[in-house]
């Protein structure tokens, strides 16, 4: 997670004033890391700040004498801080996802609704599409999203492609049967799908996205798609 960063682990002892609010750490940061900082926070431990920075979170004193990666934990609660705050931080409005850019399937009466980025060639994705089957009363947004290899491309045009598109990812996905078709329709959605993947930071397949906005890497198992479910319901 943390591999664009790590040139810049060791501590980096400068010659700078103390600095005393967010933006002259953003400022002082952004010249030590040569990167555009998205935000930084004044966190309530040790007088660190919070820095998010290319889709991850650093920390550093006001003096930015030093770059800290790796998870904060809570001391007293032994919470992982970083988590949760990474949870709020990549956060999205649900509705401004381009839906008719995704694989859309629905299940009974549909009313409860979330999104995932995959890769056809995904281990991960195929585990998650056998958990993903046993669900009832939802609408999944499947955004094609092939990044691990060419051949990902083709079976996501050809999957696209289909008079059936979801029928074709279940088949390949769930049952391993490879997608028979050309590939050779209007596939503009699966390149705008690579350049939202990107604006969204996301690395990783399969990454998931409920209805409060929430986004969760890795494959997920029917309980904990069915609690998130639930809580995004609920708000």
């Amino acid at each position: 997670m943390y591999a664009r960063l790590v040139p810049f682990a060791l501590a980096a002892v400068i010659s700078l004033p103390t600095l005393a609010d967010e933006a002259s750490v953003k400022k002082a940061i952004e010249s030590k890391l040569e990167r555009t900082v998205t935000s930084v926070t004044k966190t309530p431990y040790l007088g660190l700040y919070e820095v998010y920075v290319d889709g991850q979170i650093v920390y550093t004193d006001d003096k930015v004498s030093a770059v800290l990666l790796g998870s904060l934990i809570d001391g007293k609660t032994m919470k992982n801080v970083t988590d949760e705050r990474m949870q709020k931080l990549t956060a999205i409005k649900f509705s401004d996802l381009p839906l008719p850019q995704a694989v859309r399937q629905v299940r009974g009466d549909g009313k409860r609704v979330f999104a995932t980025f995959e890769d056809p060639n995904c281990g991960y994705c195929k585990k998650m599409a056998k958990e993903i089957a046993k669900l009832d009363n939802v609408t999944i947004y499947i955004f094609l999203y092939p990044i691990l290899s060419p051949d990902s491309l083709e079976k996501s045009n050809q999957i696209w492609c289909a008079a059936d598109k979801a029928k074709a990812w279940n088949d390949w996905m769930v049952d391993g049967k490879t997608p028979a078709g050309k590939g050779d329709c209007d596939t503009t959605a699966v390149k705008k799908n690579i350049e939202l993947g990107r604006k969204l930071a996301i690395n990783g397949t399969p990454t998931v996205f409920f209805a409060d906005g929430e986004r969760i890497p890795g494959a997920l198992s029917l309980a904990k798609i069915e609690q998130k479910l639930s809580q995004a319901q609920a708000r």
